[in-house]
């Protein structure tokens, strides 16, 4: 687990409650490309179920991070793509089961027009540091 320095309100900036200003490490970088709710066969898990899309997503990620020797404890940056923002509750939902929100990762969420496939809610990338430069 890497330990990471975390600065939730910067001086001058508004205080954020869903995620932290501000990430700071130094060590290996990963960067996991946006993970969809395809399980691993290919299926589409939770077609228009953006609760089941994120619990899948989150698996995804959490996956994609272990391949690489790291964990949510190393994220430091999360970016969501959303055809609705409306679906962020249940996106958060979902990081609560895999991320302390004590110890939220920068983040940002972008309204998109659309994913690759129609039936995609969501799509998640992280960025992750690997303190020590450990890597599997």
């Amino acid at each position: 687990m890497s330990e990471l320095t975390r600065i939730p309100a910067p001086e001058g900036v508004h205080p954020a409650t869903a995620y932290t200003h501000v990430v700071l490490g130094t060590g290996t970088f990963v960067a996991v490309s946006g993970q969809v709710a395809l399980d691993e066969d290919g299926a589409l898990v939770g077609p228009g179920d953006p609760a089941a899309q994120a619990r899948q997503v989150f698996e995804n990620l959490k996956r994609c991070l272990a391949a690489a020797g790291a964990g949510f404890d190393d994220v430091v940056k999360l970016t969501y793509f959303v055809t609705d923002t409306a679906y962020m509750p249940a996106i958060r939902d979902a990081r609560a089961a895999y991320i302390d929100p004590e110890r939220l990762p920068a983040s940002t969420a972008v309204q998109v027009a659309g994913l690759v496939a129609p039936d995609f809610l969501m799509e998640i990338e992280a960025l992750a540091v690997l303190r020590g430069g450990r890597l599997t």
